[in-house]
């Protein structure tokens, strides 16, 4: 017998988001059904969906504009670090280790996936460099292909727009606390060729 026409809008609904198939859609489906407490789900969108917007500086999602970062006189505000998306961003501050300001690039460029040059907010970091006062931009994009594809799209168009700002890209190597014989080969080789000097000859 085939679940009532609302259950089933609700499963599809599920089966939309990323990573989401047809059994898991079910069971969380049927979880909002059984717990009272789960209902608040649909009050969080809605209100995430009509509050939530894009930081007309930094493109990082917020409920005020400019942003809570871009807005704190506080930050450092001659270095950019370029990030793909709002969560990299939140992963740099939890971790206290950036002082500076951000520029989220909405993804990585990705033909293959459908994600162009035009999608992407390189533009709007091009129009903060012409702006003036930014010494620095670091690029902090994945290490992966798309990553690596971003950093060089975000590199030509600092070089075809004639900024002159220095651009960086964030150190590689072997992560602390890993072990090397679980590492993947390309952090491997990232670490071989970043390797430092620890004694003067």
């Amino acid at each position: 017998m085939a679940y009532p026409e609302p259950l089933e809008e609700l499963v599809r609904a599920f089966e939309r988001l990323p990573g989401i198939g047809r059994r898991t859609a079910e069971r969380l489906a049927f979880h909002l059904l059984r717990d009272p407490a789960a209902r608040a789900l649909s009050a969080a969108i809605d209100r995430a969906v009509r509050t939530t917007r894009r930081c007309r500086l930094c493109s990082n999602v917020t409920d005020e504009d400019p942003c809570a970062i871009c807005a704190d006189e506080r930050r450092d505000r001659d270095a950019i670090l370029v990030v793909e998306e709002p969560r990299d961003v939140e992963a740099v501050e939890r971790s206290g280790a950036w002082s500076g300001l951000y520029h989220v690039l909405l993804g990585s460029f990705n033909p293959a996936d459908g994600t162009e040059a035009e999608h992407l907010s390189v533009g709007g970091l091009v129009e903060r460099v012409r702006a003036g006062n930014v010494a620095e931009v670091i690029l902090g994009t994945d290490p992966d292909a798309e990553g690596e594809a971003t950093a060089l799209l975000v590199l030509e168009a600092l070089e075809r727009a004639g900024v002159d700002v220095r651009v960086t890209r964030m150190a590689r190597g072997l992560p602390a606390g890993s072990a090397i014989e679980y590492l993947h080969r390309g952090v491997l080789e990232d670490a071989l060729e970043g390797r430092r000097s620890v004694r003067r000859r």
